[in-house]
């Protein structure tokens, strides 16, 4: 799973997993917490804002990953890093909050491309702390935890203390599976905190609504195995049980060979995958971890798996990662996972 770090190509090692668990492990699991009320000024600058005029909804108060924050108005001033974070704001119509993106990981979904270009890349990986500060945020939105990275200097209390407030993918909040609610809760989220819950309603129902389509196209057929290539030569890495990935494969009429897996990502041997048979092989598509042909051509020439029948059938289908996150790409996901594993539904 990729987590913001390099990956050397089709290799996973260990230091590009673990900060994943134990972020995962050492803050709570996210909920949002919407309240009427604001509390006991504790200085002049609270003062300040008690006096102020009040925006109807607000304030707001969210807990995220351990960090409560309240919104007395909606941000203004928006840095997203990573950019499944970005595509989500910009399908709640949020272009103009926004001063800076950081770290694209794939083609931009077609519809966001126009407005996605407009807005200042400040790094094509995760931006130094310094950096984020001459955009002059008043938000920073994260998509993987590595966007807080306490080794380089970019934690959550270093934006708080230069008056920045931050939030995080819930996915990166806590070891909960995860799953399509977490998307659409996510969106929601992010509604409340922009003063916009009635967008975020009609897209929560647009992703429902395409996954419905997909699912129902794809409605009583046999469950098809399939394995999940993210990378790895002497072991794979791949979506385990608690994945968003699992779930998406089972709404697209497949069933994950390693959903007995109890994690989000992990190792597998690879004579596990040739037990497990799987007929159809995803394949994870983001920069760093070796192009999708290359990919392909690794598996092919592996002569441990000639047998396994997605091999020998050349069934692959391929995902950008973003699609596996919790942002409004999964629901796109589900219905070309549905393509590839039941073809014969879309004809």
């Amino acid at each position: 799973m990729y987590d913001g770090t390099s990956r050397p190509m089709l290799s996973t090692p260990a230091h590009r997993r673990r900060p994943l668990r134990a972020a995962a492990a050492a803050v709570a699991v996210s909920a949002v917490l919407l309240t009427a009320g604001c509390g006991s000024p504790q200085d002049t600058a609270q003062d300040a804002k008690a006096t102020a005029p009040s925006v109807e909804g607000f304030p707001v108060t969210i807990d995220n990953c351990g960090v409560r924050t309240t919104y007395d108005e909606p941000p203004a001033r928006v840095v997203t890093i990573h950019q499944h974070p970005a595509e989500l704001m910009l399908s709640l119509g949020l272009r103009d909050r926004m001063v800076g993106t950081a770290f694209p990981d794939s083609a931009v979904i077609p519809e966001l491309k126009k407005d996605y270009a407009s807005i200042p890349e400040l790094a094509k990986r995760e931006p130094s702390f310094e950096t984020v500060l001459e955009a002059e945020p008043d938000l920073v939105y994260g998509g993987y935890g590595s966007a807080f990275a306490e080794n380089e200097g970019r934690t959550r209390k270093a934006f708080a203390d230069a008056g920045i407030d931050t939030h995080l993918n819930r996915e990166y909040c806590g070891e909960k599976r995860v799953t399509m609610k977490d998307t659409y809760d996510e969106v929601r989220t992010i509604g409340a905190i922009f003063g916009v819950p009635d967008r975020a309603d009609e897209l929560v129902a647009d992703l429902r609504a395409r996954v419905d389509k997909a699912a129902t196209a794809v409605k009583g057929e046999p469950q098809v195995p399939v394995f999940v290539y993210d990378s790895g030569d002497k072991a794979a890495f791949t979506a385990g049980g608690k994945s968003l990935g699992t779930e998406l494969i089972r709404l697209a009429g497949g069933t994950n060979v390693f959903a007995d897996l109890d994690d989000v990502f992990g190792d597998v041997s690879w004579e596990q995958v040739v037990e497990r048979k799987p007929e159809v092989i995803a394949i994870y598509d983001y920069a760093g971890a070796g192009s999708v042909e290359r990919k392909k051509e690794f598996l092919l020439a592996q002569p441990a798996l000639k047998d396994v029948p997605a091999i020998r059938k050349k069934r692959f289908v391929v995902l950008p990662l973003t699609a596996t996150l919790v942002g409004v790409r999964s629901a796109y996901a589900v219905e070309d996972l549905a393509r590839g594993i039941h073809p014969e539904s879309f004809r």
